[in-house]
């Protein structure tokens, strides 16, 4: 017989806490996107390095990322309606400091404090959901959450784009701030819960690896800057290897690991944790950096840039829903291995991108991969916690949303210092022919374009020189980009092999009744088993 824990309240308000959770959650994705499309702006007016400016999105990533699994544990010890709420307050409070920062180091601190709020928000949220919900009704609920996490990341450079054309950048961390604050007051009449048998946390853990993410992460951003065997990052990435060695070495000893290594030996949930870092170091820094390009070579607005990725971003939204009614017919191994290689084929496609491209000829690539992320949107997440007994599935749905967001920081990161690299290497020393501050320095001039300032860097040339100062700019970021995308597309397709391999060994390997289990796992919308 189950005691009844008595710091869990009678009243659970189920519909409030669902507004509330999916209020928040919708926050999260705007965030993340909207702080790339504020890019040109704070780079306009604080005249930053690239790096600086990098640290905008990736120290929300960064954090984001690296406090997920200790959220969850602060949130099950100390109560998940509490966490929620100073989650919230935090991301508020930053959002508020960002929208009135002063300097980009403001800024970028702001935006890493945010990003630890967002990963209390986010996992005490959906605590919360597990609580307040059972049976039938909890399903609805996190489809529900998981459609205000798809459209807030669909729409977001949209809604971004819009506030920074019509009120400036500062207004895309002003409503996050001002919507925020309303969550928070909704939070106050909800139901507490927590976890009695939760009695310590995993600070060992916790830190070294936030450390070791963080040591990589500015490895990456600054190689581009400092040079990639620089005295900095060569101690950065040493210090990444000693972290992760004793994060390894602690969570080992660890009587409940927040990252049991262990599930590493699972060949399916190998297979989909390729998948979903595939997937997210190709489709993220899209997210970051394409409003950037079009902003600097075509000379679009942020919200007409925003519009633009719509046709990225919206299939996101409706495909989820559909790979849920595929999954009676084919197998969700097929179709991870279908997610990762469609999305490698678009990205190989949107090399078609030009300097005034019109929006049909960059359509299809641009629906190619929001179909390949929309699919995984719809399956991974179930076949990941599927793959496991259920005594992990907690654990196993906490791991694999770490590694989604910590390879949405480095692929942020890695496509980032690959766009200043290869913008840097086309310039060569074309840039010797103008007189200005440009003028022999194809470093800077790689930083203004990936930060989607272009008509600043004109203005330093001659009248009569703009014309092939422009030409000369476009063509080599537009190179940069190309190459990028060609090493994300490859690097997606050998994902896709390994997933095909990896997966169909996992199926062979199975025995029957493991498989049995699984399948009864995995359902559709409407509650039938799928295959596995």
């Amino acid at each position: 017989m189950t005691t009844k824990d008595p710091t869990q309240t009678t009243s659970r308000h189920p519909v409030a806490t669902l507004v509330t959770v999916v209020l928040a959650s919708l926050l999260l994705p705007i965030s993340l996107t909207g702080s790339s499309v504020a890019m040109p702006g704070v780079a306009a007016d604080f005249h930053n390095s690239l790096a600086a400016g990098q640290w905008i999105v990736n120290g929300y990533d960064l954090t984001f990322a690296s406090f997920m699994l200790a959220s969850g544990s602060f949130a099950d010890r100390f109560g998940r309606r509490r966490v929620f709420i100073i989650g919230t307050l935090v991301f508020s409070l930053c959002s508020l400091v960002s929208a009135l920062s002063n300097g980009v180091l403001l800024l970028d601190l702001a935006r890493a404090l945010a990003g630890v709020g967002a990963a209390a928000m986010l996992t005490s949220g959906s605590a919360m959901l597990a609580y307040v919900f059972e049976g039938p009704a909890r399903a609805k609920a996190f489809g529900v959450f998981g459609t205000a996490v798809g459209a807030g990341m669909a729409f977001g450079p949209f809604i971004a784009g819009s506030l920074s054309t019509n009120f400036g950048w500062r207004s895309v961390f002003l409503v996050p701030a001002i919507t925020g604050a309303v969550a928070l007051v909704l939070a106050m009449f909800l139901a507490e819960s927590r976890d009695p048998q939760a009695t310590r946390t995993d600070w060992a853990g916790t830190i070294t690896f936030s450390g070791a993410l963080a040591a990589l992460i500015a490895a990456l951003i600054e190689g581009a800057q400092l040079g990639w065997a620089s005295p900095f990052n060569l101690a950065a990435y040493l210090l990444c290897v000693a972290l992760l060695v004793a994060f390894i070495v602690v969570e080992q000893r660890q009587e409940r690991p927040m990252f049991d290594l262990n599930l590493f030996r699972q060949p399916q949930f190998v297979s989909l944790s390729v998948g979903v870092v595939a997937l997210v170091l190709a489709f993220t820094p899209l997210l970051v950096y394409l409003p950037s390009y079009l902003t600097a070579v075509n000379g679009e607005t942020t919200m007409h840039a925003g519009i633009d990725m719509l046709m990225l971003t919206v299939p996101t939204v409706f495909f989820p829903l559909i790979a849920g009614y595929l999954l009676r017919w084919i197998p969700i191994r097929h179709m991870v291995t279908a997610s990762v290689g469609l999305t490698a084929i678009g990205v190989g496609w949107l090399t078609v991108l030009h300097p005034g491209i019109g929006n049909w000829a960059a359509l299809g690539p641009y629906a190619v991969i929001g179909i390949g992320i929309g699919v995984s949107f719809g399956v991974m997440d179930g076949a990941a916690v599927s793959s496991v007994e259920p005594s992990r599935a907690g654990m196993a749905a906490g791991m694999f949303n770490t590694m989604r967001l910590a390879g949405e920081a480095i692929g942020i990161a890695v496509v980032g210092s690959l766009l200043v690299s290869f913008t840097k290497s086309h310039l060569g020393n074309q840039l010797d022919a103008f007189s200005g501050p440009y003028g022999h320095n194809p470093a800077r001039l790689a930083d203004a374009l990936n930060q989607g300032q272009l008509s600043d860097p004109e203005s330093t040339v001659p009248q009569s020189a703009r014309a092939a100062f422009h030409h000369t700019a476009t063509s080599a970021y537009t190179g940069g980009l190309h190459d990028a995308l060609w090493i994300a597309a490859v690097f997606c397709a050998a994902a896709t092999v390994l997933v095909a391999v990896v997966g169909a060994r996992s199926r062979a390997t199975a025995p029957a009744a493991e498989t049995a289990e699984t399948a009864s796992a995995a359902v559709t919308p409407e509650g039938q088993p799928v295959s596995v």
